[in-house]
């Protein structure tokens, strides 16, 4: 769960400023999103390896590995909901004297939200994949690493336990951010 939780942060903390820059820039969206969508081209069982040698073992490489799996969505979903906004709102607010931060914060990123979160939403399911992709190739304490020896021996009956229990996690993540979206909303 630590490592779902870290890379859904720096995930996220990637993807959203990202998202801003590309759904105000042409230019910028022109230049990244090949680039962006060839990173999704890249099966994270290929990447963790490569992340374990460059980063070591332990929470660090995981934690990215989630992170390049909850980008994405995050990415996707802001750059489409701030494209979304409505621009007669915006001149509105424009003529009214709002500035470019009054702007993003009363204007942008209420009316963007529901798509934002809808993103995070995703996000934070996928990270659960990437914890444990992450812990069955480079090891670990968790999940990932208990199916990676429930598999050598040959445990089925602890294969569809485990796998039960990522499912209940994902599902858990996805309630929890529907009651912060809820909550957020209001």
């Amino acid at each position: 769960m630590w490592e779902a939780l870290a890379g859904s942060g720096l995930g996220i903390g990637v993807a959203l400023p990202l998202g801003y820059l590309m759904a105000r820039s042409r230019i910028a969206a022109a230049a990244l999103q090949p680039f962006i969508a060839a990173s999704q081209a890249m099966p994270a069982v290929a990447i963790a390896p490569l992340l374990a040698l460059w980063l070591g073992y332990g929470l660090l490489p995981i934690a990215v590995l989630c992170a390049l799996l909850v980008f994405f969505p995050v990415l996707v979903n802001t750059v489409l909901g701030l494209r979304s906004v409505d621009t007669d709102v915006m001149g509105a607010a424009r003529v009214d004297g709002v500035g470019r931060w009054g702007m993003l914060w009363y204007i942008e990123f209420p009316l963007a939200l529901p798509s934002v979160l809808a993103g995070v939403r995703n996000g934070l399911t996928l990270s659960v994949t990437g914890a444990v992709v992450g812990e069955f190739v480079m090891g670990g304490e968790g999940l990932g690493q208990l199916l990676s020896v429930q598999r050598q021996e040959a445990d089925t009956v602890g294969l569809f336990a485990t796998l039960t229990m990522i499912g209940l996690l994902a599902v858990a993540l996805y309630g929890l951010t529907r009651l912060v979206e809820r909550l957020v909303q209001r």
